[in-house]
């Protein structure tokens, strides 16, 4: 394994577990947790997740300079594209939903549950899922 697979394979495995540490277990924990309100979780939840997508682009950019030193598999690069593209989505089309209706309940206001938590979920599913294809690919190679 060249030296730029084992960075892209590392930066792979690292985005992965990010988002399977923040999205599918402290998200739903922190809830569940004494004294955290509605609003005192959605202020956090905010918080963590402007980091979490933050981290997952310098990761994903990390991967992409590693596959111009070291082209990928049409495997790799198909699973990689595809994780990007749904943090892409995320980022750019779920997100400021998201915080819209986040805005409004941490006002006070109420109004229809947000289907967008669960179409975030959704595409959460898909990158864990390019992820570790990728990742494993990546090994393989």
């Amino acid at each position: 394994m060249q030296a730029a697979s084992a960075v892209a394979a590392a930066a792979v495995f690292v985005w992965l577990g990010m988002v399977l540490a923040i999205s599918f277990i402290e998200t739903p924990l922190k809830f569940r947790a004494p004294g955290v309100t509605l609003q005192i979780g959605l202020g956090i939840g905010r918080l963590v997740f402007r980091a979490l997508n933050a981290c997952e682009l310098a990761l994903a950019a990390v991967v992409v300079a590693c596959f111009a030193v070291d082209a990928p598999t049409r495997c790799v690069a198909l699973a990689v594209a595809v994780a990007v593209v749904t943090l892409l989505a995320q980022v750019l089309a779920v997100r400021p939903r998201l915080t819209r209706r986040s805005d409004t309940v941490l006002e006070g206001g109420e109004g229809p549950r947000s289907r967008a938590h669960w179409v975030y979920v959704g595409l959460e599913i898909v990158k864990v899922i390019a992820l570790l294809i990728a990742g494993v690919s990546l090994l393989a190679t």
